[in-house]
């Protein structure tokens, strides 16, 4: 049986504007082995989405359902940079009393993500937010290093100059022996492999790192080793393949 998005529920009221945060495969693993099919019935009542980019939302769409009819559907693209006028007016469908979903390029909506902006104004709004459950790289990158899951902060991209960048990870490394805080940074997937040079030309010996990439796809390597140890060890061609990098 099909679920009623509108269908009264411990997280929705009946006849209310909902915006949904709707997670995406981290790469082409199929669906189903991601996603609940509670996400699928969702998505199948939803005409009006807000996109990072609309061909990938309109190819993720399909993936979800083939016979999904995307010329019936509205996407609304955040572009690069945030405009809060321009991005509550594509709200305006909720106050119509119908769902509107957030699509990211990658994983969950507004987690390192131009969604955020979105579920801020949404929240001001007193618009009702659920998130869908879904992939999300840094939880299950912290699941999978071994490294401490009871406290983590996410950094982002770290800088690009060598010398601000060693000074950063500097810094990180102090936090996480003070603070026995897993950090977490990210970088283009074409400079993994600098970044991993200077992990290892920076760190401690002793620091714990753990290299967690194309999580979930055919490609997923996950590895915790100190310092002293990477240095030991042959990397595997990262080049193309997002990765998070984990220190403590």
């Amino acid at each position: 049986m099909k679920t009623d998005v509108n269908t009264p529920s411990p997280r929705e009221g009946k006849g209310e504007g909902v915006l949904y945060l709707i997670p995406c495969t981290l790469g082409d693993t199929p669906i189903e082995q991601v996603l609940p099919a509670y996400n699928t019935e969702v998505v199948r009542q939803i005409r009006h989405f807000i996109v990072e980019e609309i061909r990938t939302a309109r190819r993720f769409l399909r993936r979800v359902d083939r016979e999904f009819p995307i010329d019936d559907s509205t996407f609304y693209e955040m572009g690069k940079h945030a405009d809060e006028q321009r991005f509550a007016s594509y709200l305006k469908p909720i106050a119509e009393g119908l769902p509107m979903g957030v699509i990211s390029e990658a994983g969950c909506p507004a987690v390192a993500d131009p969604g955020a902006d979105i579920v801020s104004i949404a929240q001001r709004m007193g618009i009702r937010v659920v998130p869908l459950v879904g992939p999300n790289s840094m939880i299950m990158a912290v699941m999978a290093s071994g490294l401490n899951g009871q406290s983590f902060a996410f950094n982002g991209y770290l800088p690009i100059d060598d010398g601000e960048r060693a000074q950063r990870l500097k810094q990180l490394e102090q936090r996480a022996q003070r603070e026995r805080q897993t950090q977490l940074f990210i970088e283009t997937p074409y400079r993994n492999r600098k970044m991993f040079d200077t992990l290892l030309r920076t760190l401690s010996p002793k620091t714990r790192m753990c290299i967690a990439a194309g999580i979930t796809t055919a490609d997923e390597w996950i590895r915790t080793h100190t310092i002293a140890e990477w240095r030991k060890q042959t990397l595997p061609e990262l080049s193309k393949v997002p990765a998070i990098f984990l220190m403590l």
